[in-house]
């Protein structure tokens, strides 16, 4: 990957499945951000991806020099409609990719906008306490702690817990 160009964040398109299930699909073999066991195939994220557009919601992507290194989107936090004003984001990068700013330009970008379709409030909830990199990612953007689930995932022959960190859209930082 080279270093000396800007890292693009851009709407995601049909054209970058492929990537986007590569990406998807590692982290789902070998990391606990998600807590599926087996990786989808492309017509299967295809078809979450579409779901996500019919919401009206970002799925973006981050490139440079025309690799794809990471996506992220905002999906319903839950479906009943009193929650219509929250969304829960996710945030995937590729093991070359990591530390290097990927993750904070697509969720900065995320997040404004997910602040112009009118949303009020953003959810995270992240695979495994140990993952720091992505609780440290969501502080350096306002999200605050709010709490642990323990042992509610079992993969890898273990329990994990889940984070959650919770952004007030409303509050400028």
């Amino acid at each position: 990957m080279a270093t000396n160009t800007e890292i693009l964040v851009r709407p995601s398109t049909s054209h970058d499945i492929a990537a986007i299930t590569e990406i998807y699909g590692a982290s789902v073999m070998t990391g606990l951000g998600t807590f599926e066991i087996v990786a989808p195939d492309s017509t299967e994220m295809t078809a979450r991806r579409n779901n996500i557009l019919q919401q009206q919601l970002p799925y973006l992507v981050a490139e440079q020099d025309s690799i794809l290194l990471g996506f992220a989107y905002a999906g319903a936090y839950r479906p009943r409609p009193a929650y219509r004003h929250t969304v829960e984001n996710s945030v995937y990068v590729g093991a070359e990719a990591r530390a290097k700013g990927i993750g904070k330009a697509l969720l900065s970008q995320l997040i404004v906008e997910c602040k112009e379709v009118g949303k009020k409030q953003m959810i995270a909830v992240i695979g495994d306490s140990g993952n720091r990199s992505s609780i440290a990612l969501h502080r350096s953007l306002g999200f605050r702690f709010v709490g642990v689930l323990e042992n509610v995932g079992f993969k890898f022959d273990r329990w994990v817990d889940t984070v959650i960190m919770q952004k007030n859209l409303e509050i400028e930082e």
